[in-house]
């Protein structure tokens, strides 16, 4: 693994690696660093793999990667990935973009030995309901630790930033929102195995989880005949007491399709969509809305400051059940109106959204935080 003599170096920390195959910021972190490598670059991402043994280094797209094992699993492993990960990094000069703040006080050691930080701080991740006293008290302390451990901060929203003004200064924070790709021509044979019409349905993409508002979509959607599907896509358990409660919930016109995570098969159901529903109630610039709006959605969005900054006149926006209902019978009862939605979301995409805009703005501020003069980088551990 060559790169040309006093390349750029970046190391990735923060996510489970790539490829991706989690979420958000394991997407955004695959196309950064694609993006890097191809603009010459030297990239490092840290992966976590399952199980025990010696941190080994491969390669993948031009991309390194240090694989470091970890025997436990769920948000224990994630803590344990995240402090090895921040050790080894912290024993090399190169600059590092920490994606997420969850476990921001290891991040010390970065500070300790010189190593410059850029810090994307995410959305507020301690206002989950889904968290107890100590989840909320931890990510509380990370919030403020990486606030002020970091060299510099980056917002992916306006309110974001805003938020992140209590700890740190404003020029000590770049907002640059999260992309996503333009759908063009998905596949419509994606549709048959769901049985389902171009225009016919309504698509949700979201966890199952209370500030995702999927309980009060699906009773607002279920209060009457509609003559169209809701399309849900997610994992939903047995014996789990919100996922039970939704599906109490849903009338006939409601399909629970799974977690799907082939992303040709996602930008398909959300494409040839009547519209997409976003619930999400908490955070900063949300990925999958983003993806809607490069799939030209119309767009259901719950009311807040987060989701109405994305989308502008792009959305029709409710709060609650009865909310939803009503904006779904306006959207049903207006002809040309989805239409006139969907065109303002891909305006709006265009504009702002874009993975070459928002790359471009990340290699930009990265390039600020190179370590000047270029020190030797010491080799990977394996």
């Amino acid at each position: 693994m060559t790169s040309p003599p006093n390349a750029p170096t970046l190391r990735i920390l923060g996510t489970r690696g790539v490829p991706a195959r989690h979420g958000g910021f394991e997407t955004f972190a695959e196309q950064l660093a694609l993006h890097l490598v191809r603009r010459g670059w030297r990239v490092v991402v840290y992966c976590q793999q399952d199980g025990r043994g010696p941190v080994a280094v491969d390669e993948w797209r031009g991309i390194e990667r240090v694989h470091v094992p970890v025997a436990r699993g769920g948000a224990a492993g994630t803590v344990v990935f995240d402090w090895h990960a921040t050790r080894h990094a912290a024993r090399h000069p190169d600059l590092c973009l920490t994606l997420g703040y969850n476990t921001a006080v290891f991040s010390l050691l970065l500070r300790r030995s010189g190593v410059p930080n850029v810090t994307n701080m995410d959305g507020i991740e301690w206002a989950r309901a889904k968290w107890g006293p100590v989840a909320k008290a931890w990510f509380r302390l990370n919030e403020w630790a990486g606030c002020w451990l970091s060299d510099h901060l980056v917002a992916d929203h306006p309110e974001i930033k805003v938020h992140l003004r209590r700890w740190a200064a404003a020029e000590r924070i770049t907002m640059i929102p999260y992309g996503a790709d333009r759908v063009v021509a998905p596949p419509l044979q994606a549709l048959a195995p769901y049985g389902l019409v171009p225009g016919r349905y309504l698509t949700v993409v979201a966890r199952p989880e209370p500030e995702n508002s999927i309980l009060e979509i699906v009773r607002g959607f279920s209060a009457r005949p509609r003559g169209l599907r809701l399309v849900v896509l997610g994992r939903y358990d047995a014996g789990h007491p919100y996922h039970d409660a939704v599906r109490a919930a849903a009338g006939p016109e409601v399909d629970f399709v799974g977690a799907i995570y082939d992303p040709p098969v996602v930008q398909a159901l959300r494409a040839h969509a009547l519209a997409y529903v976003h619930g999400h109630q908490v955070g900063g610039t949300n990925p999958s809305l983003v993806e809607a709006l490069g799939a030209g959605n119309a767009v259901l969005a719950h009311d807040n400051r987060f989701n109405r900054w994305v989308c502008a006149e792009g959305a029709l926006y409710f709060d609650g059940a009865d909310a939803f209902s009503a904006q779904l019978e306006r959207l049903l009862a207006e002809p040309g109106l989805a239409a006139l939605l969907a065109g303002r979301n891909t305006e709006r995409f265009e504009a702002g959204f874009t993975w070459e805009a928002i790359l471009g703005a990340y290699e930009a501020l990265l390039l600020q935080w190179q370590p000047r003069p270029r020190v030797a980088a010491v080799p990977e551990a394996r």
